[in-house]
């Protein structure tokens, strides 16, 4: 019953490890709050409010940005060389305004004579639209707001080819007394994502997270649900260095911390009814004396999860492409990934290539996994033999087993510590390839034309389906229980249903790993034949 016995094992450590790392992913983000002055002189409400009035429109290569001149907030962000549908030209929107939904980066002046406390400003523009000239390399809008003698010039800066846009505020104190104020950026969703999946295509799986992340001094990386924020989890933590982040399948917007000697603070609140989330970070008030010049400002990022280009931006945003507990195995897996593809210029071709690697590596635990199920299965008439002869006395039948397996030198987990090996790799390659936006809309053979969606003819899927089937003829399983027999045979039919919703690219992990997982049984089953240690029934 060993082949019996090592299903049952396979199936209880998917069921674990995979219940094991949805508790890890949406546990209860419960943080402890700083104790610092800095955090207790920056209580001030900030008032998010944003009612749109009048908008300019700025335009670099990557991003086409709309901004509403009563705060100056981001109300709309799309990507302008990432298409929302593969079919379709128009690019993919991430953030926006509607009676639907609503997602915004916002930004500010607060503390004590912060201009965003109670109202949000007025700005001004010189133009409607900023667009990136040919032959420029940076484009660049300026809001001005004008107040009791100061001058608020509120700046945006986007470079070419960059998902980064500084902003900015310079401030001109031509008042006769000193200002005490805080640069502010926060990110703000409504909860409810069933807009998104019904009219916007995000494209998210299921199981793809959506939510908020932020960095810290203390805390490499942390994540907080909308519905956590919506239910009145406050963040109100302390950071020299750090951001803030919402996140979605392949795409996330940021805001990163000044990274100077002003120091942060994070924070999170529920907003518009208990409707939506936000989360932000703040700089520690600063001092602008009358006569005096200064500009405080953030980096924001809105883009693709491209990990090369967010390590750049700030430390640790890297980690939003999240691989989860087993991102110590999923980035190397990744850079390997990303390797062959420089190489074969088709991701479908280096998954193909990928999984033939890990395989490769993993061959001598497989083979070791065979011999060991081959050397239980030509003891099976031995330990039948120890039964019968001590049937009433369970304690010799353990004691007789266990002599006969040392002299035999069978290990009988030999079969099941492999698998053991294994699997971390198996999962921590799942969750590389659904997490790679570089296979978001890419090619890869004849009718495949999305390796991030399911194959729209399911082929792939029947493929797996008849691989399946053939790995259970070559390794018949001594089953005698006919509903236990049904359950087995059925289940190529179960996980070929349950292959038909998943991306085509893990689809086609799956089926290759299969194609050489056969191959491999034929080379490792002849090896076993010539040292007499059959796999097949007697």
């Amino acid at each position: 019953m060993e082949q019996q016995r090592n299903l049952l094992f396979i199936l209880l450590l998917c069921a674990a490890m995979f219940l094991f790392w949805d508790w890890n992913s949406d546990k209860a983000n419960a943080l402890k709050e700083a104790e610092n002055a800095a955090v207790a002189s920056l209580n001030q409400e900030i008032n998010d409010k944003s009612d749109i009035s009048n908008t300019v429109t700025i335009k670099s290569d990557n991003l086409e940005l709309t901004v509403n001149l009563k705060g100056g907030d981001v109300i709309d962000a799309k990507l302008l060389k990432i298409k929302q549908y593969q079919d379709k030209d128009d690019p993919f929107h991430l953030l926006m305004t509607n009676n639907k939904f609503l997602y915004q980066a916002q930004s500010g002046l607060a503390g004590k004579d912060g201009i965003d406390n109670q109202f949000r400003p007025e700005f001004t523009a010189a133009q409607n639209e900023f667009l990136l000239k040919d032959g420029e390399n940076t484009v660049v809008a300026n809001l001005v707001y004008e107040k009791d003698g100061v001058t608020y010039t509120k700046k945006y800066s986007i470079n070419k080819d960059s998902y980064v846009v500084n902003v900015s505020y310079d401030i001109q104190n031509n008042s006769e007394k000193d200002l005490n104020l805080c640069f502010y950026g926060q990110l703000k969703q409504t909860c409810d994502d069933s807009y998104l999946k019904n009219d916007t295509g995000f494209g998210m799986v299921a199981s793809a997270y959506r939510g908020t992340a932020y960095s810290t001094d203390d805390t490499r990386y942390e994540k907080a649900t909308l519905d956590d924020i919506n239910d009145d989890l406050k963040l109100n933590v302390a950071t020299k260095n750090g951001w803030v982040a919402m996140i979605q399948h392949y795409f996330v917007s940021s805001w990163i911390g000044s990274g100077d000697d002003i120091g942060n603070v994070i924070y999170s609140s529920p907003a518009e009814k208990n409707t939506a989330a936000i989360i932000g970070i703040r700089t520690n008030n600063i001092s602008i004396k009358a006569g005096e010049n200064k500009t405080i400002g953030s980096k924001l990022w809105l883009g693709p999860k491209e990990q090369d280009a967010l390590s750049q931006v700030a430390k640790n945003l890297d980690l939003t492409v999240d691989y989860g507990w087993l991102w110590f195995i999923s980035i190397p897996l990744f850079k390997i990934l990303n390797f062959i593809h420089g190489i074969v210029n088709n991701w479908g071709f280096a998954i193909i290539l990928l999984t033939l690697v890990v395989r490769g590596v993993m061959f001598p635990l497989t083979k070791a996994q065979y011999t060991s199920m081959a050397k239980m299965r030509l003891l099976q008439p031995k330990l039948m033999e120890i039964k019968e002869k001590f049937k009433d006395d369970r304690q010799k039948i353990g004691a007789e087993t266990m002599k006969l397996y040392k002299a035999e030198k069978v290990n009988p987990l030999g079969g099941c510590l492999p698998l053991l090996i294994q699997m971390p790799i198996f999962i921590a390659l799942y969750w590389t390839l659904m997490e790679s936006t570089e296979l978001r809309q890419s090619s890869f053979i004849l009718w495949i034309t999305d390796l991030s969606v399911k194959d729209p003819y399911f082929v792939l899927p029947i493929l797996y389906g008849v691989s399946m089937f053939l790995l259970q003829k070559m390794s018949p399983t001594p089953i005698t229980d006919p509903i236990q027999r049904k359950v087995f045979m059925a289940m190529p039919f179960i996980f070929t249903f349950m292959f038909c919703t998943f991306p085509a690219g893990l689809t086609l992990y799956w089926l290759i790993s299969n194609c050489f997982t056969i191959f491999q049984q034929v080379i490792i089953f002849r090896s076993l034949e010539k040292r007499g240690l059959s796999m097949k029934k007697a």
